[in-house]
């Protein structure tokens, strides 16, 4: 990559298309997850190599649920054997992981590999590695307004004192900066109740690529076609 495309701070990816890549060719869908999260695990790599400082991928979302319950007994499973794997992955590439979303709706263990694996890797100082688990925004913005809401209740805040600011820092993503370039693979061009606080000054950038073929050169695409953009807002500078 040349000088001139320099690689946005942040980035957040809707991995999409894992099913539809699978039954192209012929798999169950559960084999296209299974694609879709080794390619995650390369496309940390990538875009370290590419000076990314922040990835978040969705994962899971809060609507996930409605799938069959053989599709999300498999998804848990892969979640399990990912989480579990991270403890090498954050100690050997010195990479922070954390998941977003909304912990206790998942299984206790999952809950507890994920505290571990943050607890384990916190003080790591390379790529920041965020995981939409269980994730939905409306979910994380509802949850946020509660808190903020006890806190008045309390008498621990007033309510003219509320802003942007106080919202942002309870929100799942409080120390991390927004987005500054949105990917989603596939061919979809909906945001599906991710990240919608924290996408809105973010640059949206769509592919028909699937996620588990989504490699090197298509998130260089990605970042050229972001620096011909006009940045005004958000975290640009």
């Amino acid at each position: 990559m040349s000088d001139i495309n320099k690689a946005p701070t942040h980035v957040a990816i809707i991995m999409d298309g894992n099913g539809r890549w699978a039954k192209s060719k012929g798999f169950p869908r559960t084999v296209g997850h299974a694609k879709g999260a080794q390619n995650l695990e390369d496309m940390l790599y990538i875009a370290d190599e590419l000076g990314i400082k922040y990835l978040t991928v969705y994962a899971f979302s809060t609507e996930n649920w409605k799938r069959s319950e053989d599709e999300v007994m498999a998804l848990m499973n892969l979640f399990r054997e990912y989480l579990r794997n991270g403890f090498k992955k954050a100690a050997r590439n010195n990479v922070r992981i954390r998941v977003i979303g909304y912990r206790p709706g998942l299984p206790k263990d999952l809950q507890d590999l994920a505290d571990e694996l943050e607890e384990f890797s916190k003080d790591n100082t390379g790529l920041q590695f965020q995981i939409a688990l269980n994730y939905g925004s409306r979910d994380e913005i509802t949850r946020a307004v509660k808190k903020i809401a006890e806190d008045v209740k309390e008498g621990k805040i007033n309510p003219e004192d509320i802003s942007e600011e106080m919202i942002s820092k309870h929100l799942d993503t409080a120390d991390i900066p927004d987005p500054d370039l949105m990917i989603r693979t596939s061919g979809e061009q909906r945001l599906s109740n991710y990240l919608l606080w924290q996408l809105a000054y973010t640059e949206f950038y769509y592919t028909d690529t699937h996620w588990p073929v989504f490699g090197k050169k298509d998130l260089q695409e990605a970042i050229e076609w972001y620096n011909t953009r006009d940045r005004r807002y958000g975290n640009a500078k």
